[in-house]
C-alpha cells in the first residue's frame, strides 16, 4: 500500500532520457563550487586590484557559504513555483551574471557579484536532490549522487589549479571571467535538455508542482492526490539526524580546507608549495570517495558505506594528533571521507523523499544546518589556534565534528530503509 502523501512513484526503470539528465547534473555540478574556489588562488591579486581589505577578501569565499545557509527558503519556493528545470536555468544564469559582475567592477561590485553567485548556487544545491529523486530509479540514487559530488570536486580542482596560471597570463579579472565558459556550456546543455523534455512529454510530477508547475498537483488523478502532505515522522527524524551529520561533515571539510596548509607548515616545517600540494590531496581524493560510496552501497547494507566513511573521517584528526608525520596519508583518507560523506548523506535524502517537495525541503533543511556550521567552524578554529598558540585544539574541533558525523550518520543510515512507495 502506498505511503500516505506519496503522490507519485519514482521511476522503476531508467527512462531513455536519464543518461542525458545525469550528464546535465554533472555539468551543473562542475559549476556549483568552482565560482567559490576560483578567487582563493588569487586573493592577493584581487586585493591589490580592488583595495579590498582582509575582511572583504574573506567574504569572497565566506559570503556564498553563508548564503547557502540563509537563502534555502528562497530556493525551495523557487523550485515549487518555477519547477526544477527552470530553477537549474536560473541558477546557471545567475552564476554567469555574478561572474561578469565580479570580473569588471570595483571592490563593492566584486562583492555584489559574489552575492549573486552565492544566491544562484543555493538554487543548484537544493534542486539537484529533487531531480535525482524524480528521475533516478531507487537502486541508482547513490551512483547519481556520487557523480554529482565528483563533479563538484572536479570543478573545484580545475579552478584551484588553473586560476593562478590564468591570472599570470591574462590578469585576475579575465582569470575569473573565463570560468564563465563552464557556465555558458551548462546553460546551453540544459536549454537543449529542457527542449527535448518538452518534445518527449512532460516531466514526472512530484505532486507538488515542483516539476510540472504550480498546477501540476491539480492535474493528478484523485488516487494520486496526497492524503497528507506532511512528511511522515520517520522522515523528519532522519532529516534531523542528517542535519547533525552534515553539520559535522561541513565543519570538518571547511575547517580542514582552511587550516590544513597552516597546520602542515607549522607542525611539519613544510614550505608553502609543499603544504599546499599535500592539502590538495584532500581535495583530489574526494573523487574516490564520491564514486566509491555507490559501489559499496550496491554490495552491502545501507549503513556500511556510512560506517566506512566515518572511519576514514576520524582517521584525519586522530592521525594528525597521534602520527602527524604521516600527514600525506591522513590527507588522502580524510579526502576520501569528505567526498564519500556528501554522497552518503544526500543519497539518503533522495531515497527517502516521496515527493519533490519532500526532497527539496529535506535538502534545504540539512544544508541550512550544515552550511551554518561551515560558516562558524573555520573562524572558531582560528580563534582556538590564537588562544592556545597551537594546533591541537583546532584539530580536536575537527575530531568533534567527525564524531558528530559518525554518530548521527550511522543512526540515519540504519533508519533509512527503502520506502514502500519507492
Amino acid at each position: 500500500m502506498p505511503t500516505p502523501g506519496a503522490t507519485t512513484r519514482r521511476p522503476p526503470v531508467a527512462s531513455p532520457i536519464l543518461p542525458w539528465i545525469i550528464v546535465g547534473i554533472v555539468i551543473l555540478a562542475l559549476n556549483l563550487r568552482a565560482p567559490i574556489i576560483a578567487p582563493t588562488a588569487i586573493l592577493g591579486d584581487i586585493q591589490a586590484g580592488t583595495g579590498l581589505n582582509a575582511i572583504g577578501a574573506g567574504l569572497l569565499t565566506g559570503l556564498p557559504i553563508l548564503l547557502f545557509a540563509v537563502a534555502t527558503p528562497l530556493a525551495t519556493r523557487t523550485i515549487g513555483r518555477w519547477g526544477s528545470e527552470a530553477t537549474v536555468l536560473a541558477c546557471l544564469a545567475g552564476v554567469l551574471a555574478g561572474t561578469v559582475l565580479r570580473s569588471v567592477g570595483p571592490g563593492w561590485l566584486v562583492l555584489a557579484g559574489t552575492a549573486v553567485i552565492g544566491l544562484s548556487l543555493t538554487l543548484g544545491n537544493i534542486v539537484v536532490p529533487v531531480i535525482i529523486r524524480r528521475e533516478v530509479p531507487w537502486d541508482r540514487v547513490s551512483l547519481a549522487t556520487g557523480l554529482y559530488s565528483a563533479g563538484m570536486n572536479v570543478g573545484s580542482m580545475a579552478t584551484l589549479l588553473g586560476t593562478g596560471p590564468l591570472a599570470a597570463a591574462v590578469g585576475w579579472r579575465w582569470a575569473l571571467a573565463l570560468w564563465g565558459v563552464l557556465t555558458v556550456i551548462g546553460l546551453g546543455y540544459w536549454t537543449a535538455l529542457v527542449r527535448r523534455r518538452i518534445r518527449s512529454g512532460p516531466a514526472p510530477s512530484g505532486g507538488d508542482g515542483s516539476s510540472g508547475g504550480p498546477d501540476a498537483a491539480d492535474a493528478a488523478t484523485p488516487a494520486e492526490r496526497p492524503i497528507d502532505t506532511r512528511p511522515p515522522p520517520r522522515f523528519r527524524r532522519v532529516m534531523w539526524l542528517l542535519v547533525i551529520a552534515f553539520s559535522g561533515q561541513s565543519a570538518g571539510y571547511f575547517t580542514t580546507t582552511t587550516w590544513l596548509p597552516s597546520i602542515l607548515s607549522d607542525s611539519q616545517g613544510l614550505d608553502t608549495a609543499g603544504s599546499g600540494a599535500t592539502a590538495s590531496l584532500f581535495q583530489v581524493a574526494a573523487i574516490v570517495g564520491a564514486l566509491g560510496v555507490p559501489l559499496l552501497a550496491a554490495r552491502t547494507r545501507p549503513w556500511v558505506p556510512m560506517a566506512a566513511v566515518a572511519v576514514l573521517w576520524l582517521s584525519l584528526p586522530v592521525g594528525l594528533l597521534l602520527v602527524p608525520e604521516a600527514y600525506a596519508l591522513w590527507s588522502v583518507t580524510g579526502g576520501v571521507a569528505q567526498g564519500g560523506g556528501f554522497t552518503a548523506i544526500f543519497s539518503i535524502i533522495a531515497r527517502m523523499a516521496r515527493t519533490d517537495r519532500e526532497a527539496a525541503s529535506g535538502s534545504a533543511w540539512v544544508q541550512t544546518g550544515g552550511y551554518l556550521a561551515a560558516t562558524v567552524a573555520p573562524p572558531a578554529a582560528g580563534w582556538l589556534h590564537t588562544t592556545t598558540e597551537g594546533w591541537t585544539a583546532p584539530i580536536l574541533l575537527v575530531l568533534g565534528a567527525t564524531l558528530a558525523f559518525t554518530v548521527a550518520g550511522l543512526l540515519a543510515a540504519r533508519a533509512s530503509v527503502r520506502p514502500p512507495s519507492a
